[in-house]
């Protein structure tokens, strides 16, 4: 076999798996490889096909923008096409596509818009004498399947438009599922016994691909407009940035992140800016989309074959990787709960070395077939925490080990499965995919309830983590959560590793947690199924926690949004001798079991939305939205035209300018403070 026939056959290899790859990602929402290993494979391709021409042919993954409709839905044909994006990788690939287009438009200098890349769905929306009237997916590029009834669902989708709009138009956004709404949808599956989604963007197109739109409905689907497909009207904008405010001015929600620039140098600030902080935004990117913005420069660009000219996607660094998983060992949680994780080869994801993941529970292993010897593809969910999202089947050697949890805890000598941590029975309630140990004295809950009563979003006590819990349990010098405010600086001093300064800040910093609200407090007990949410929920339904604690199942439930299991979990926790008893050391603690009340008035911040930016020093940004909720205010994370104020801290966000556009009241963190003091006064 000469040369020439080894790139061809391996043109054709790689046609076949990327083609096999573009089934399993459009069409089944079921992938195999990360989208590091998917373009890498797709660069590949495309190298062979520019050295090799003679080779390249029709159909290859190169010249395709998506994937053929499925049956279900009606086909649309799209009258432009929707193409995809060529991508950058780095600054060099940046700066050559700059330098292309530059030298195309006769050297002239040109502005750029710089968006997200969001990780959704691509959506056509057409509009006729004012109504949406076809809503279709990108599919190949040329034929999409009619999805409107499914999009009709998205509250943030106009069904008509002001009068003064085109008669005619088409346009283009990203369907998306925000992290929060993506992780809730996740935790009811898996209570359902439901396979989870690997990603936010297969939960997207699964959303609005049900055949039933009540489905769809339930589920808290966003979107996005990024551009104008086509129009009838020729009197519109002359740039990108312009059509963006237009079509805003017709009711279509704009990213408020994206930004207008003038040079390459700030397409490279604002891609290091989102690249550091892409973690703290609500939806999944896994880059910026780069424009020009005159639509005539678009227009003289043009295309080449399925990508245009005029726009770019620079890619951040992979947030997803490839290795083994060596095994899956069994922890016990706060709750009790047990708990598999995986041990991992260590692997870099995303600039952080990775060793182990979570894996929830022995359906969730099953359900996604994990085994232990797999080589598994894993993501930091959110950029943060490790997950594994599946198993590589194709690279299996038959001697990978399926996972048995009750296998795993059998203990020989007792001739039961144990608790991994204190040897104790576990079992597993009715209709739950948890095991749980029955020792409610087991070290490793008393461990876990300890850090989750310390950590940020109960009473935030710094500097009380995993190591110095464990310290602390190991010395005896606690016994549960409530034992911390019984700590004196001389018993830290004499703890491993614990200088003055580091006593001295862990006292003060339980001192502070004593003027926690009352929601607060509920969530830092650590009850089952009582998130901060349902927490909240509680607090303004009780007066005290004496009160809460003698409620009956029937009352609970009688509080909307609680439901026969969070009323169980309750009730059950506080016949519970030791949590009666953790109460009362509390209250002789000083801790504040009851709920501030009010004057006889109305509440002082009553029908005034905030929204607080940065780092604040008097307090952390949970204890200042606390503080105003306490005042009859709400509190929001995006920047509307009802947002009353926006509290800027140190190093504030994105979110400022988006205030300064809208003309919101923005207030120092001094004056934030003397609105608090003078509203309770």
């Amino acid at each position: 076999m000469n040369n020439l026939d080894k790139v061809k056959e391996r043109i054709e290899k790689l046609c076949a798996e990327l083609n096999r790859h573009n089934h399993l990602y459009y069409i089944l929402d079921s992938p195999e490889v990360s989208d590091t290993e998917y373009d890498e494979l797709i660069r590949e391709l495309r190298l062979l096909e520019e050295k090799y021409p003679q080779f390249s042919t029709p159909d290859s993954p190169t010249q395709r923008v998506g994937a053929t409709p499925v049956e279900g839905f009606g086909v649309v044909e799209h009258p432009y096409p929707l193409l995809s994006l060529a991508n950058a990788f780095s600054q060099d690939e940046l700066s050559a596509w700059y330098n292309r287009v530059s030298r195309l438009v006769g050297g002239q200098k040109f502005t750029m818009a710089c968006e997200h890349k969001i990780d959704g769905l691509a959506v056509a929306l057409t509009y006729f004498n004012g109504q949406l009237v076809t809503g279709a997916t990108r599919g190949d590029g040329f034929c999409g399947e009619n999805i409107i009834q499914n999009l009709r669902t998205i509250r943030s989708i106009p069904l008509s438009v002001p009068k003064e709009a085109p008669s005619c138009f088409e346009v283009r956004g990203e369907v998306f599922l925000p992290k929060i709404g993506f992780h809730k949808l996740n935790e009811e599956r898996a209570a359902e016994g439901l396979p989870l989604f690997a990603n936010p963007r297969n939960a997207a197109a699964g959303s609005v691909r049900q055949l039933n739109p009540r489905i769809t409905a339930k589920r808290p689907l966003d979107i996005y407009i990024y551009g104008l497909g086509w129009t009838e009207d020729e009197t519109l904008p002359k740039t990108h940035w312009e059509t963006m405010n237009y079509l805003k001015s017709l009711g279509f929600k704009i990213n408020p992140e994206n930004a207008l620039v003038k040079s390459i140098e700030e397409v490279e600030d604002f891609y290091r800016t989102w690249a550091e902080r892409r973690a703290s935004l609500p939806y999944e990117a896994d880059g910026i989309v780069i424009k020009v913005d005159l639509l005539a420069f678009q227009e003289r660009l043009g295309a080449a074959g399925h990508e245009p000219r005029w726009a770019i996607a620079y890619k951040f660094p992979a947030v997803q990787a490839t290795t083994r998983l060596r095994e899956i060992r069994v922890s016990v949680g706060r709750t009790g709960t047990i708990n598999p994780y995986a041990i991992l080869e260590p692997v870099a994801v995303g600039g952080v070395t990775i060793r182990q993941a979570a894996l929830h529970n022995e359906d969730n292993v099953r359900l996604k077939d994990i085994r232990e010897g797999d080589w598994v593809y894993i993501q930091r969910a959110g950029e943060v925490i490790p997950e594994i999202l599946g198993p590589l089947k194709g690279r299996r050697t038959g001697e990978e080990k399926e996972f048995n949890l009750l296998e795993k805890l059998f203990d020989k000598d007792k001739r039961r499965p144990v608790c991994p941590a204190c040897g104790t029975e576990i079992f597993r309630p009715e209709a739950e995919v948890m095991y749980y140990c029955s020792n409610a004295s087991c070290p490793a809950q008393v461990k876990g309830l300890i850090e989750h009563f310390a950590s940020r979003g109960a009473m935030d006590i710094r500097g009380v983590g995993e190591s110095q819990s464990t310290l602390l349990l190991k010395e005896r010098l606690v016994k549960d959560a409530a034992d911390l405010y019984y700590l004196t600086k001389e018993q830290l001093i004499q703890l491993e590793r614990m200088g003055e300064k580091s006593a001295s800040n862990i006292i003060k910093a339980i001192e502070r947690s004593r003027n926690r609200p009352l929601a607060r407090v509920i969530y830092a007990l650590g009850v089952r199924h009582i998130g901060e949410e349902i927490a909240r929920t509680l607090a303004e339904h009780f007066n005290s926690l004496d009160e809460m604690a003698d409620a009956t199942k029937e009352e609970l439930m009688s509080i909307p949004s609680i439901g026969p299991k969070i009323a169980e979990s309750v009730t059950t926790f506080f016949r519970q001798e030791k949590n009666r008893h953790i109460l009362e050391k509390l209250r002789r603690a000083g801790i504040k079991l009851e709920k501030e009340e009010m004057k006889a008035k109305a509440l002082p911040l009553a029908g005034q939305e905030f929204i607080i930016t940065g780092r604040l020093k008097a307090f952390s940004r949970e204890e200042g939205e606390a503080k105003i909720r306490t005042l009859g205010g709400t509190t929001k994370d995006n920047i509307t035209r009802q947002t009353t104020y926006l509290v800027v801290g140190e190093e504030p966000g994105a979110k400022l300018a988006r205030a300064q556009t809208l003309g919101i009241k923005q207030l120092s963190e001094t004056e934030f403070l003397r609105l608090l003091e003078d509203k309770t006064q």
